[in-house]
């Protein structure tokens, strides 16, 4: 299957991959119910979502994915396997907006969902999507919405425990490197970018010059053909003429002719190159322009291989500091490690080495980095800190939102539910025993989640509310939306006592009519306790 999930880790599409293979057509498919969905400013990751941007600017879906502000993302544990170049536009910890979010939701979804796989290798295809659809209803239900909260709490302290390490690490790397203002890492980033991306290519001006000197050369020798071709001369007489079926003078014109051809056609990009390059006059082997561009032609094969081996070694150290920092856990290493080693084939004699300054073959460069502020270790630590520091203040700012959207969705859908019952209970009576039983369902995890977002307010560092708000999903169905059951007219309605016993739902026992009683007496408990927090707060 085909996976999306919104960060929290409810199920949002699934596609049944019917072929092996991630094949194109599934993330396009996902895209464009997405966008369907939510519109503008997305963010989807994905493990290839660096490959998967060009087809999707490729596909139909390009112009209209522009137009909606879709970005394209990689997941932090596959991401640090890619190329740096690739880690710089598509990892999540350089991407604004993003806070702390990992993009490995599907990973772990896989991981849980394996169980599933032994009973749908030999079902049909109903049963199959039936039982997929049947797993992912009961994990979003019961699993993923009752760990919606700890999610919150777990991230809310994590982003407040970089906020409070963080600025003391970096204000010391700062001040060891004689730094004073944090948006310098921006501007290394930058650089960094624009480093990396000029080694996939020789600088054009550069390319330019050579360019120029190679026509250059095939301009003299075209002119020296062409003078060759005009200086020949042959007298003919009518025994030369019939000695043969041609007349070779016209074959000498022929080649004349060509040649003439092919001097004006070097002419004229030469003089195209030269306006190009801003050059008064051509370059004579006198020159030193002539003279530096013949050593950059001769040099060039050689400089192209330096430039592929820079890039790989500059991407393999910043990487390995990443496998011994702290923090990275075993699995992640493993998987760095693994991907280096496949990718670096061209450097294996040189591992040896601890850190940039220490490849001597890298002053023979066309940029020497090694000494720059940003390719050092104290400079990825502190550009590693900075940006960390700021996705921590952008989750904090995502989760006070989200805490106060899920006070809010509590106590909407309580009332919503409440209302519905209340409203079907004269005259439908088993439907409104058919919605208590639903709102209980959904109740029951409400005890733990104000538990949960209580926590969250009592966090020292906490700058948001939990008091509910106003939600403004009020269509019809949604939790803040007015109330209103429309039932066909019964003259007798049944009364519930009454009832057969299949068409009602009953609870099996007294003892889970007992625990639904007090999980719903602990709910008020809880939301009363809440209230008195938040009342608490708005008076401080």
């Amino acid at each position: 299957m085909f996976l999306a999930l919104c960060r929290h880790g409810f199920c949002l599409l699934v596609a049944d991959m019917v072929q092996s293979g991630e094949l194109s057509k599934y993330p396009l498919a996902i895209i464009l119910k997405m966008l369907d969905a939510f519109s503008e400013g997305l963010g989807c990751g994905y493990d290839i979502g660096c490959q998967f941007k060009t087809t999707l600017n490729c596909s139909t879906l390009g112009a209209r994915a522009r137009a909606l502000g879709h970005t394209c993302l990689v997941g932090a544990f596959h991401g640090h396997a890619h190329r740096r170049l690739c880690q710089l536009f598509f990892l999540a910890m350089y991407v604004k907006g993003l806070g702390l979010e990992d993009l490995e939701g599907c990973e772990r979804t896989f991981s849980k969902s394996n169980a599933l796989a032994s009973s749908l290798h030999y079902s049909s295809v109903f049963h199959r999507r039936q039982a997929i659809t049947t797993y992912f209803e009961h994990n979003d239900n019961y699993e993923v919405y009752h760990n919606l909260t700890t999610f919150l709490y777990n991230n809310y302290k994590q982003a407040l425990d970089i906020l409070e390490t963080g600025p003391i690490t970096l204000a010391k790397v700062m001040d060891e490197l004689k730094l004073t203002d944090e948006k310098i890492f921006e501007q290394w980033l930058e650089e960094e970018k624009v480093y990396l991306t000029g080694l996939q290519k020789e600088p054009e001006v550069k390319t330019l010059q050579m360019e120029y000197w190679q026509r250059l050369v095939n301009l003299q020798a075209s002119k020296n053909e062409l003078d060759a071709a005009t200086s020949i001369w042959q007298l003919e007489t009518p025994a030369s003429m019939s000695a043969g079926p041609r007349d070779s003078g016209r074959a000498k014109e022929t080649a004349r002719q060509h040649a003439i051809e092919i001097h004006a056609n070097s002419l004229k990009v030469v003089q195209e190159l030269e306006r190009k390059l801003g050059v008064d006059r051509h370059w004579v082997p006198e020159d030193a322009e002539w003279q530096s561009a013949g050593r950059l032609v001769a040099m060039q094969k050689y400089q192209r291989v330096l430039d592929v081996l820079e890039g790989l070694i500059v991407a393999r150290m910043f990487e390995l500091t990443k496998i011994n920092r702290s923090q990275t856990g075993y699995s992640l290493r493993k998987h760095i490690g693994k991907a280096l080693q496949t990718r670096s084939a061209a450097i294996c004699k040189v591992v040896k080495y601890a850190f940039l300054a220490d490849f001597d073959l890298l002053w023979d460069a066309r940029q020497d980095i090694s000494q720059r502020d940003w390719a050092t270790p104290k400079g990825r630590l502190a550009m590693d800190h900075y940006f960390k520091i700021c996705r921590a203040r952008e989750e904090i700012q995502r989760l006070n939102v989200e805490a106060r959207c899920v006070a809010t969705y509590i106590r909407d859908e309580d009332q919503y539910l409440r209302a519905c019952e209340e409203q079907a209970r004269t005259s439908h009576p088993a439907l409104a025993h058919q919605v208590s039983l639903y709102r209980k369902v959904r109740g029951r995890f409400n005890s733990h989640h104000l538990r949960r977002l209580k926590d969250i307010a009592t966090l020292p560092g906490f700058s948001g509310s939990i008091i509910p708000g106003v939600s403004s999903q009020t269509g019809t169905g949604e939790s803040a939306s007015t109330p209103g059951i429309h039932l066909p007219a019964v003259d007798n309605p049944i009364p519930i006592q009454t009832l057969p016993r299949s068409s009602v739902v009953i609870p099996e026992s007294q003892e889970d009519l007992k625990e639904e009683d007090e999980e719903e007496e602990h709910a008020e408990e809880h939301l009363r306790a809440l209230h008195d927090i938040t009342q608490a707060f708005e008076d401080s």
